[in-house]
């Protein structure tokens, strides 16, 4: 399905709110992953960066990016969404770095352009991973490395909608996530853990980890409520995918 037309007015429509809410948590310190602001120091997902080419799979503001371009990085931030984009110009900052208006399932960029192509939460979550996964991979360069954090099938499958929370019940079915609707007509993605295996493994990437981020006890969520509070410390919540390109 193309869901990129919604995707791009949801996310031009609450850019703003959205900014405002996270980007204390997104932007507090270079390099913290996902729901629970957890340290790449403590999870070692990416590496050095310093003197790679960089690609970022929507942006959002250019936390991340920016903090890459800061460490030596040669980034290029891509998001759908305009005003993501502005958001991330406007708070650029020294450390320049290149922003391009796109879609991580059409990539415009050419072959072998990256060492590292990444996100968190981004492309790989608002784009068919089916079409994603091999742009990622057709742009990395032999030995580039694709590093994504994504919520977990658990996650997604204990999210009570009518209570707008995550408890210990299941909700949905496993098999019948696929696709979320985000309101608006807006679409994000879910995979299996075989799925995302096999989406991995035929486009030609071979998997290196799979890291399960476990927040400590008493370590907030700044995006859903969960119950018990500790869930993601019982149960995983997000998927560190880390692999290369042979």
């Amino acid at each position: 399905m193309d869901s990129i037309p919604a995707n791009r007015r949801l996310w031009n429509r609450i850019s703003s709110a959205y900014q405002h809410r996270h980007d204390p948590h997104i932007g507090a310190a270079p390099r913290l992953w996902g729901m629970y602001s957890i340290p790449d120091a403590h999870l070692h997902a990416l590496g050095d960066v310093t003197g790679k080419r960089v690609l970022e799979l929507g942006c959002g503001a250019g936390q991340w990016s920016r903090a890459l371009a800061a460490e030596g990085a040669v980034v290029v931030g891509l998001d759908l969404s305009e005003a993501q984009l502005a958001a991330a110009a406007g708070a650029m900052g020294a450390a320049r770095y290149a922003l391009v208006q796109g879609a991580a399932e059409h990539l415009p960029f050419a072959a072998d352009s990256f060492d590292l192509v990444f996100c968190d939460f981004g492309g790989l979550s608002w784009a068919p991973p089916h079409l994603a996964v091999p742009q990622a991979a057709r742009v990395l360069g032999r030995g580039g490395r694709l590093v994504f954090n994504v919520a977990s099938p658990w996650f997604e499958a204990c999210y009570d909608e009518a209570a707008g929370r995550v408890t210990t019940t299941l909700r949905q079915d496993y098999f019948g996530l696929n696709t979320i609707a985000e309101g608006d007509g807006a679409t994000s993605y879910q995979l299996t853990y075989g799925d995302w295996v096999r989406v991995l493994r035929g486009a030609g990437l071979v998997i290196d980890d799979l890291i399960e981020p476990r927040p400590e006890p008493g370590t907030p969520n700044g995006y859903n409520e969960t119950d018990p509070p500790d869930w993601a410390h019982r149960w995983p919540a997000e998927l560190l995918w880390v692999t290369h390109k042979p």
